[in-house]
């Protein structure tokens, strides 16, 4: 089992630095800061929002989580966000972040993934917590890649 568990944790260090990441740079690079704070109505979130969501997630997931840093966050504040914060800003912030959690996973030891956890106030794994965050950056991923899409018309980006 050690075996899957380290490529498990290689991965989830894969999809998150050298898939996701660059599928959402591409797309802000065809996009203005305005287009990035950009919403279809009051009720739907903008790629800025999704972008200090995948930030704070991450965060809480794997650096709070899996990594046992104390990461205080207000979720509710990363959708409510309507400072127009310039999209260089978020990508620094959102590069920083997974630099963290990608030495947290580095440095993780396999014999851990199955220790119990706090998060939210339930019970869970660090297999879980990181599962969890891999597969939440992937489906906000892909609203960015839409909303880019829409915003830009370019058909070309990622899929």
């Amino acid at each position: 089992m050690t075996d899957v568990a380290k490529h498990f944790i290689a991965q989830s260090r894969g999809f998150l630095s050298s898939d996701y990441l660059p599928k959402i740079e591409r797309c802000l690079e065809v996009l203005s800061d305005e287009d990035v704070w950009w919403r279809a109505n009051e009720g739907s979130n903008s790629i800025g929002n999704l972008l200090l969501h995948l930030e704070g997630s991450t965060r809480a997931w794997i650096i709070g989580v899996a990594g046992g840093f104390h990461n205080p966050r207000d979720r509710q504040q990363e959708f409510d966000e309507r400072e127009q914060i310039p999209r260089a800003e978020l990508m620094s912030r959102l590069r920083q972040t997974l630099t963290e959690a990608d030495g947290v996973l580095a440095r993780l030891e396999v014999e851990v993934l199955l220790e119990p956890r706090q998060a939210r106030g339930e019970e869970v794994t660090v297999l879980l917590a990181v599962y969890h965050a891999v597969e939440h950056f992937s489906m906000h991923t892909g609203q960015i890649i839409m909303l880019a899409k829409m915003r830009s018309g370019d058909l070309r980006l990622p899929d």
